[in-house]
This record gives C-alpha cells, sequence and structure tokens, in this order.
C-alpha cells in the first residue's frame, strides 16, 4: 500500500519557523471573501501538533470574549501564509489539552527566558540601535552637592 505522501509529491514548506506546543503564534490566514483575499491573523497558544509530511497538522487555542477557540490549521496549507512566534511555553507534554479546563490566571503557562533572546534577533545587539545607545553611554555626572553656608 503507498502512503498519501508518495501518492502527492510536493516539496515540504520550509518558511516555517520551529514550534512547538506551549509556544504562542500570530498565523497569518489569507481569506477569500469573494473576489477580495485578505489576511486574518489568529493568535493563541500551540496545544498540539500532529501527523508528518503533507498531512501534519496543529491546533492553537485562544479565549475570544470568555470563550475558547480552537482552530486547526495544515501546515503545508497555502491558506497559511505565515507563522510568527510570539513567546515559548515552558511545557512538559506534548498534548495541552488539561488547559480547556483551566480559566485565568491558571491557564497560563511559565515562558522560558533563555529562547526569547533568540527570537529577538540581532536587532537588539547591532551597533546604533537605542539598546546599544544606551550601554555605550557613559554614566551621567552627579550633580554638584549644595553646601551647607553657615551664618556667622
Amino acid at each position: 500500500m503507498k502512503s498519501f505522501d508518495a501518492l502527492q509529491p510536493q516539496p515540504l514548506r520550509r518558511d516555517l519557523p520551529p514550534f512547538r506546543p506551549g509556544d504562542t503564534v500570530r498565523i497569518h490566514v489569507k481569506i477569500q471573501e469573494g473576489e477580495k483575499e485578505r489576511i486574518q491573523v489568529f493568535e493563541g497558544l500551540v496545544i498540539r501538533r500532529r501527523g508528518g509530511g503533507t498531512s501534519e497538522t496543529f491546533t492553537v487555542r485562544k479565549i475570544s470574549y470568555g470563550v475558547g477557540v480552537e482552530r486547526v490549521f495544515l501546515i503545508q496549507s497555502p491558506a497559511v501564509a505565515k507563522v510568527e512566534i510570539k513567546g515559548r511555553g515552558h511545557v512538559r507534554r506534548a498534548r495541552l489539552y488539561y488547559l480547556r479546563d483551566l480559566a485565568g490566571k491558571k491557564a497560563r503557562l511559565r515562558s522560558k527566558i533563555r529562547d526569547l533572546a533568540g527570537l529577538m534577533g540581532e536587532a537588539a545587539e547591532a551597533p546604533g540601535t537605542a539598546m546599544a545607545a544606551l550601554a555605550d553611554e557613559p554614566e551621567a555626572a552627579a550633580p554638584p552637592e549644595k553646601s551647607q553656608a553657615q551664618k556667622p
């Protein structure tokens, strides 16, 4: 029996960043409305990835007006224009279904601070940026102390 991937040999997408369950992502989705096409952004937490090859999917969950909304995206779909990683979460599971039962502050994940430096890129460290200018600036001279004049 031939696999589905062998029947449809398509080059796999390499333009998407490597994301995992626990990451907060922004997915730019192409929406067709009549003859017009627009981009809609769906931002949420990746709660699972499944499959492989052309049929690989991922599920993103967000809270919209107090209601949990989950959406499943095909990774290889042309409707997915771009995926941005907004933050990384520290998780120890591949499926985060337990978040469905939690609400409020209990549903938050710890962040992986060490991975956020890689997300910020070289821009924060490049010379000429505001962060680099603050690091290179010498300390401001302390104002002269006011002397108390002694009255005779």
